[in-house]
């Protein structure tokens, strides 16, 4: 019984993170949504494709259930999965990362929460696992990355939140107070020496 709570539980949130990753795209042009955004090159689209690298591999290879899509084997791993070439489109990506919780949603409705996997890119002794353990670890790496999204989307167009359905209309001057608020107190805190 508990098995069944802690597992559907696991799944809704996964599901949750995954529309929430995707509304990160919702009304943005071709070049934002690719554009690097940090000094690293993050980029929302690059993020959307990575995560769908990783369902794929974590509930296909590791109970050896092969994704139907192309992968680069997991010791070749170049980061491409981390942006998208001029030649991919996002409705590749988004598709995809749709593809994939599909496969993903078959892996974990068929076994069950103790079915052993190994993961051969962890560690020792952390090699062997189970549907538990990477639903909690795919949830995680899952939930990360739509936070490291809603950063990107706030720093392109100050839009927040998980949901469009809890989005609230922006107050440029009420953001502009809160700031400057908080602005102070770090300048009170540690005044800059000249």
């Amino acid at each position: 019984m508990i098995d069944d709570f802690a597992k559907d539980n696991l799944h809704r949130r996964l599901r949750r993170d995954r529309k929430a990753l995707l509304w990160k795209l919702d009304g943005l042009s071709e070049y934002d949504a690719r554009r690097p955004l940090t000094a690293t090159g993050t980029n929302l689209l690059g993020l959307v494709k990575h995560v769908a690298s990783v369902e794929a591999r974590y509930f296909g290879e590791v109970f050896d259930r092969p994704s139907p899509e192309p992968l680069p084997r997991w010791q070749d791993s170049d980061a491409s999965d981390h942006w998208a070439t001029e030649d991919e489109t996002r409705d590749q990506v988004i598709g995809f990362y749709r593809r994939t919780w599909q496969y993903s949603d078959a892996t974990i409705n068929e076994l069950p929460l103790d079915a052993p996997g190994h993961v051969p890119w962890w560690p020792e002794p952390y090699l062997s696992t189970n549907l538990f353990a990477i639903m909690v670890h795919v949830l995680g790496e899952s939930n990360r990355h739509a936070g490291h999204a809603d950063i990107l989307r706030e720093g392109l167009d100050g839009r927040t939140g998980m949901r469009p359905e809890h989005e609230k209309q922006i107050d440029e001057e009420a953001r502009a107070a809160y700031y400057a608020k908080i602005e102070q107190a770090a300048r009170s805190a540690a005044p800059i020496k000249a």
